[in-house]
């Protein structure tokens, strides 16, 4: 098996390295949330700094008690034995995968990821497209056959997962599409896999938001962790909630988590027990956090309609997926190629993803544009116009400038992608 470094890291080094060595580089590739620590969640961490013991595998009582309130709050009943914590949601999902075996069924495109774990663990990732105008979630009638197929291969397939809203479109599954994939999973007795970071940063609140696990609790595990809503990628935070009455499962994972990370870190896990009471001041930050990134989204979606990429409307997170292919310039790695070594911009090919590497897809991420500094990043949080203020329009600026050049160049010949920026295509 060979195992390279994942696209989104690779490509964060490749242009952090271009920066440092003096080239201006607009950074789309990374999906980090780009925003200060709260002082609120600072001030539990320090408090907490003291606490240097292991703790339980499953996670401290308190960070499970308050999970389990989290998503009771949000009308799914959880008991806090059937929740387990680790070091990120990424973690939880290779524990995951690992303790419920066999092949699983993603979306195409999905998040790098997925199909990188599934190979690591020996299972065989197998991509279904969305239904149309939708993603994150594999059509339900193609995954039937897919499944079928597969199983009359000698395949054990386990599972499916979906993510809500999506990474790398922006886009949030339908309740009709959840519910007919719930259905699915019965008939094929699969587990289903929700992530759902993004949840809590859908960019209308009012928006229908149905998990698999309000329509199917007894057989879906729902992933979630504080890196994206409260920006604290660093701190490495997760928490997943159990499929209903599966101590098997929680058992199995529990195994794993011994053998990888032993528990997550003690004084994170105290903050985020703060963090998953939704106390006022967190939630007031989340909903300016995810104000700011719908705002960017949208106005960078207009950049790339401008030059007349087909984009499908971002519904939550900061994640763009535009079609440059009407430029004819080559696939996505070309493409990619193309906005990064010409055009300063810095994106992630769509094959990354598992896309068909001959679509000229990428993955934007706005949540970058914010500010180079601490200050400029909360006032931009803070602000009514964050369009306005002028590191962003700025940044905007060179967007909408590179775009422009982009659009009227002729296809050129093939050169080669950086290495660091062409990750291992996903398997079907």
């Amino acid at each position: 098996m060979t195992v390279t470094l994942s696209a989104t890291l690779a490509a964060n080094e490749e242009i952090e390295r271009r920066r440092g060595a003096g080239q201006r580089v607009l950074h789309l590739a990374f999906g980090e949330a780009g925003l200060p620590v709260h002082p609120a969640l600072r001030d539990k961490l320090v408090a907490a700094s003291e606490r240097n013991g292991y703790g339980p595998v499953a996670g401290a009582a308190d960070l499970r008690s308050a999970a389990a309130g989290y998503w009771t709050r949000r009308g799914l009943p959880t008991d806090p034995e059937l929740i387990v914590c680790g070091p990120g949601s990424k973690s939880l999902l290779y524990g995951v995968l690992l303790a419920i075996g066999g092949d699983i069924v993603l979306p195409m495109p999905s998040w790098v990821s997925y199909a990188a774990q599934a190979d690591l663990v020996g299972a065989h990732p197998i991509l279904v497209p969305p239904p149309a105008g939708q993603g994150g979630v594999p059509d339900p009638e193609r995954v039937t056959s897919a499944v079928l197929h597969a199983r009359a291969q000698g395949r054990t397939v386990s599972s499916v997962l979906v993510t809500l809203p999506d990474n790398p479109t922006g886009r949030l599954a339908s309740s009709q599409t959840i519910q007919r994939l719930v259905e699915v999973a019965r008939e094929l007795d699969l587990y289903i896999i929700s992530d759902e970071i993004y949840r809590d940063l859908l960019h209308d609140p009012l928006l229908p938001f149905t998990s698999p696990a309000d329509l199917a609790p007894e057989r879906t595990v729902v992933t979630t962790g504080l890196s994206k809503s409260l920006a604290l990628g660093g701190w490495r935070i997760g928490v997943a909630r159990l499929p209903d009455e599966a101590y098997d499962l929680r058992a199995r994972l529990l195994a794993v988590a011994s053998e990888i990370w032993s528990a997550p870190a003690a004084p994170v896990q105290e903050a985020a027990a703060y963090a998953f009471t939704d106390p006022p001041e967190l939630v007031e930050r989340i909903v300016r956090s995810r104000r700011l990134h719908g705002t960017l989204a949208h106005a960078v979606r207009d950049r790339f309609v401008g030059i007349g990429a087909s984009v499908p409307t971002p519904q939550g997170g900061f994640y763009l997926y535009p079609d440059l292919s009407h430029l004819r310039l080559g696939g996505s790695a070309e493409i990619t190629r193309i906005l990064l070594d010409d055009h300063g911009i810095g994106v992630l090919p769509g094959h990354a993803f598992g896309d068909d590497p001959s679509a000229a897809r990428v993955r934007v991420a706005v949540s970058l544009l914010y500010g180079d500094t601490s200050e400029e990043r909360l006032t931009a949080l803070n602000s009514q116009d964050p369009l306005q203020l002028p590191w962003i329009a700025a940044n905007l600026d060179l967007l909408s400038m590179g775009l422009t050049e982009l659009s009227l160049r002729q296809r050129s010949p093939v050169r080669e992608l950086h290495p660091a920026l062409v990750p291992t295509p996903c398997h079907s």
